[in-house]
């Protein structure tokens, strides 16, 4: 049975996850007892809840030996590294890491880090990082005591095509509907360096016009709550990109790279994002 890491009770609930068992089982505490969650207390912690069951859990379980906690695919150097079921060519170096399983090729490196049930390509270095976006790579700068991803940088990649002048929301490594969300009473500070090239499309300019910019700001979850305060700065462009132009923004819980091009041109966009995180600990 492994303790999860320190979590904050969410607003208008009195229980929290308290431990994860071998095969996925989540068990809840009131601070005092353990309990057995319900669906909407399990879901609200982000964990999948079985309805015939009725258990709460926070990876799909696997008896599959050649996919189990003890993958020879894995290369676990140091002490207390834990690598659930279906964790895949993964390489650790240090003491007390979890990789929570259904993920493959991540890296941790340092102490009590963690990568989040499903998430692969990641690699986490320091102390108390915490990695929750395929390909990301995070930087944990906190001591023993403090939270799961109290103090750390996270950077990703989100991107898109587009075709037309509307808004349109880019994402997570070009995957429809992925997102990086925003951690509950956290604040993050993003930094997006972007680049649009245009690729095809008839309409006004030609191809290899480009534009690029630095969007900047910051988020804040006030206890389920996002709002962004953010600015932009033009970098260099070249061609014709008068309505080209992205902009951060928060979509429900998560963070979102809204882009806009031009009527029948093709562009490309990347944005390299690194946010800068305090998670609190305390309801804001």
């Amino acid at each position: 049975m492994s303790k999860t890491p320190t979590t904050p009770y969410l607003t208008g609930f009195d229980v929290k996850p308290s431990s994860i068992n071998p095969i996925g089982t989540v068990t809840f505490t009131d601070g005092t007892n353990e309990v057995t969650p319900n669906q909407v207390q399990c879901e609200a912690y982000g964990y999948k809840y079985n309805k015939v069951t009725r258990t709460c859990s926070a990876f799909k379980y696997s008896s599959n030996l050649d996919r189990n906690i003890s993958n020879i695919n894995n290369k676990i150097n140091g002490a207390g590294n834990i690598t659930l079921a279906n964790t895949d060519n993964t390489y650790i170096i240090g003491q007390k890491n979890t990789v929570r399983g259904d993920s493959t090729n991540n890296i941790v490196v340092g102490t009590q880090n963690e990568i989040a049930n499903g998430v692969s390509n990641a690699n986490v270095y320091g102390t108390l990082g915490e990695a929750t976006a395929d390909n990301s790579i995070v930087l944990g700068g906190n001591v023993a005591e403090d939270l799961l991803g109290e103090r750390q940088s996270i950077q990703v990649i989100y991107g898109i095509q587009t075709t037309n002048g509307t808004n349109t929301v880019s994402y997570l490594n070009n995957t429809t509907d992925k997102l990086l969300a925003v951690p509950e009473n956290a604040v993050m500070y993003f930094h997006a360096d972007v680049i649009a090239v245009r690729v095809g499309g008839t309409g006004t300019g030609n191809l290899g016009d480009y534009a690029s910019w630095v969007e900047r700001g910051v988020i804040i979850n006030e206890s389920g709550t996002l709002s962004v305060s953010r600015e932009r700065d033009a970098i260099k462009s070249n061609g014709t990109v008068t309505n080209w132009q992205p902009t951060g923004i928060v979509s429900g819980t998560n963070f979102a790279m809204r882009v806009r091009g031009a009527t029948d041109v093709t562009i490309e966009w990347c944005s390299n994002i690194t946010f800068t995180q305090i998670k609190t600990g305390v309801a804001l």
